[in-house]
């Protein structure tokens, strides 16, 4: 049985992550903003893990509660909608300190407790990364510049930690649901959007693949294999749709 800590515990991502994990019996403590009713979660706390006071008492609580810290998940994020030129002060700020600024502070406090650890396949940490990060869309400067900075941290901790056993991994969803959104699933070859659950999954696998490191799953459906031009140009989706 594992310890696992979810930061981002109240999205419906973090939410299937906690489920995910309490399914295989870990003891999971879920952090957010605001208060979580979710069974999965042996603990639910209400912390700002971008602070460093924040982040040792989510560290500290999955100590307390399962004798042991193996899994930290990062899925904390806030995504402001507007062109650069409209992005305001706080909501650059309110991107980066969700995303980059609680990787840092998490990511801080956990480590120690991940390197001294007896786990038989090491400590992990996975991060929730987007495909933002390194697919442009209009209008998401701030998230796309945290998501960025989220993955070089992903590979700046995998490489310094590895030698402590500590594995770090992220994973980059597509867009998930979207129901409500016309043509959401245009460009995906899978042809739909993709599912929380689905996202957790690739978590959970991440958290226990002993030999994998510094990598980041694309979970979206093959957005990032398609060239636009595929499904924009009508004589190249005349070939196959």
């Amino acid at each position: 049985m594992r310890g696992v800590l979810v930061i981002g515990s109240s999205s419906p991502i973090g939410r299937a992550i906690g489920r995910a994990f309490a399914a295989d019996g870990d003891t999971v403590v879920g952090v957010a903003l605001e208060e979580v009713d979710e069974p999965a979660f042996t603990r639910s706390l209400v912390l700002d893990c971008a602070s460093a006071e924040g982040a040792e008492a989510a560290v500290e609580a999955v100590a307390d509660a399962a004798g042991r810290l193996d899994v930290v998940v990062l899925a904390a994020a806030v995504m402001p909608v507007a062109p650069i030129t409209e992005t305001t002060d706080a909501q650059w700020r309110a991107a980066l300190d969700a995303v980059l600024g609680t990787a840092f502070a998490v990511s801080r406090a956990a480590l120690p407790r991940l390197a001294a650890g007896s786990q038989a396949d090491g400590g992990a940490i996975v991060a929730v990364s987007s495909v933002n990060a390194f697919l442009s869309a209009p209008g998401l400067p701030a998230y796309a510049a945290a998501k960025a900075g989220l993955e070089g941290l992903v590979r700046q901790l995998a490489l310094e930690y590895g030698p402590h056993g500590v594995r770090v991994n992220a994973v980059a969803p597509g867009m998930i649901g979207g129901e409500d959104v016309p043509d959401a699933a245009a460009g995906y070859p899978l042809g739909r959007t993709g599912t929380a659950e689905e996202v957790a999954q690739a978590v959970r696998f991440l958290a226990g693949a002993g030999f994998v490191t510094g990598t980041v799953l694309p979970v979206d459906g093959g957005l990032s294999i398609a060239s636009p031009a595929a499904f924009l140009r009508e004589d190249l989706r005349g070939r196959w749709l």
